[in-house]
């Protein structure tokens, strides 16, 4: 039987990408740090009606677009799905991605959520009637936090996805050494050498009210122009995982079509194969 994994683009086994949430102005600056060191991140916005202080569309392409970063919705207002009925949590999300899709220009799929999230339930709702909305609603994925650790899994459940650690975890520099030095290639255990994802979140403004920009610059210096990792947005992980899960295998597994648009990369024992987007490949051996 072999043993085989899916890959990044360039068949890269690691994987980088930031979220941050709230749309305030000290976005612009860590977006332009993110561009100096050739990283990416995804952005989560609220509805300008619940910001005193909003970007324009203009400032939304030329800080943030036109260098390869991702929107995404953070409620309209603010508030925690897990307290919202229903109603109110369809039409929370429902406004934000409206707004910024017509501030954007562009389909908007991904999500943080905003305040406790659906880390504390009230009005007696719960996680499923929440991910069925957001299904609904074309929402692909939404994060979560709380849950900083190591372990650099990729998401079991993408609307319920765990970032690796805040900016200001005291162990963030260990995990990312951790990160950068764990090898893929010849664990004894099969399971460990699945492709991996460090995913770091935080609000710009923290970098102000905690003065640790030089910190924030460490992280990027840490993870910069390394042709191991694959630098991406959230939705740019997502399509691509559902993109290798699309993959089709003959019944021996010697053959694998791809009805994708991407090209997909893929190790089978040990050797690595791509598999462009309309195309059949064959595995040897």
């Amino acid at each position: 039987m072999r043993a085989m994994f899916m890959r990044y683009p360039g068949g890269k086994a690691k994987a980088v990408t930031f979220s941050y949430d709230d749309g305030v102005p000290q976005d612009k600056r860590l977006a332009a740090m993110f561009d100096e060191y050739g990283l990416k991140a995804t952005f989560n916005f609220n509805s300008d009606k619940s910001r005193s202080v909003s970007f324009s569309k203009e400032e939304i392409h030329e800080y943030f677009l036109s260098k390869g970063h991702e929107i995404a919705v953070h409620g309209a207002f603010h508030r925690a799905n897990g307290h919202l009925r229903p109603i109110e949590g369809i039409q929370d999300v429902l406004d934000c991605r409206l707004e910024l899709e017509e501030k954007c220009e562009r389909i908007i799929r991904g999500m943080a959520y905003p305040d406790s999230g659906i880390r504390r339930m009230g009005n007696l709702g719960t996680y499923e009637q929440i991910k069925n909305y957001l299904t609904e609603l074309d929402i692909a994925y939404a994060r979560t936090l709380g849950g900083d650790n190591d372990t650099f899994h990729l998401p079991e459940d993408f609307h319920a996805w765990m970032p690796t650690a805040h900016h200001n975890n005291p162990h963030i520099m260990e995990y990312i050494v951790k990160f950068l030095e764990t090898d893929l290639s010849s664990n004894v255990y099969y399971a460990r050498r699945a492709s991996i994802l460090l995913y770091i979140w935080g609000h710009s403004y923290e970098l102000d009210r905690e003065n640790n920009w030089e910190h924030m610059e460490a992280i990027c210096k840490k993870l910069a122009a390394n042709e191991e990792l694959w630098y991406a947005t959230n939705i740019e992980i997502y399509d691509y995982v559902q993109a290798y899960k699309q993959l089709q295998y003959s019944a021996d597994g010697r053959m694998i079509y791809n009805p994708t648009v991407l090209t997909i990369w893929l190790d089978v024992d040990g050797v690595l194969y791509s598999v462009p987007s309309g195309k059949t490949i064959r595995i040897e051996g």
